[in-house]
């Protein structure tokens, strides 16, 4: 668990790119400059864990490239304080950027092996979500909502109902890319009941979004 003066070098140069990218929003990049993300991976990717690439974490999944996470990070303009819901905990990575943020983490992750190693890892690091679930996130976390952000971290074929129906109705917002082999950034801000505000922002590519079939 070193997180050295080279890895702190490291970081700062993935701000950088990240930044040159388009990402502005200073907390979203302070918080990519501060979390040791070699950690959250396979000690035989520390060279690639400061390089804005995915890389493979085990059970099919992947920790998202830096820059992906930044921009839906960025998409749900967290504020300290926020009830925040994370579909694909994953790494545990895009949840201690929340945790940065201030925001009150509700993640849900539906592998089991997954599952095990991000709860037990992620406060060693000092990152305490408010709660982190084995679970399916396709019916999200209905007991706690409303949420005053959703994000979605896995390609959805289809945006799941559930989801939008747990935003709160003022200004809830949901982040999450939609499509089978390639996914558009979509995201969905609550007006009302049933009225949503929908604005998309490019192609990208994450693993699927799976469905419980336990």
């Amino acid at each position: 668990m070193k997180d050295t003066f080279k890895h702190q070098g490291l970081r700062q140069q993935l701000v950088k790119v990240v930044a040159a990218k388009g990402i502005t929003n200073e907390k979203v990049l302070k918080a990519i400059g501060k979390i040791p993300r070699h950690l959250f991976m396979d000690s035989g990717f520390l060279d690639h864990a400061y390089q804005d690439k995915a890389f493979p974490i085990g059970a099919d999944q992947t920790i998202s490239q830096p820059y992906t996470v930044a921009f839906q990070t960025e998409l749900l303009q967290v504020t300290s304080g926020d009830k925040v819901l994370e579909i694909g905990t994953g790494s545990g990575y895009q949840t201690a950027v929340l945790c940065e943020l201030g925001a009150k983490v509700y993640s849900i992750e539906r592998q089991q092996e997954l599952f095990k190693k991000t709860s037990k890892f992620l406060p060693k690091l000092g990152y305490r979500a408010k709660k982190l679930i084995f679970g399916d996130g396709y019916i999200g976390l209905p007991e706690e909502a409303p949420f005053d952000s959703i994000i979605v971290t896995a390609g959805a074929p289809f945006v799941p109902k559930p989801l939008l129906s747990q935003l709160k109705e003022d200004g809830g917002r949901l982040v999450i890319p939609v499509g089978d082999e390639v996914q558009v950034m979509t995201l969905f801000i609550r007006k009302g009941k049933k009225e949503f505000e929908q604005h998309e922002f490019g192609e990208f590519r994450f693993v699927p979004l799976l469905e419980d079939k336990n």
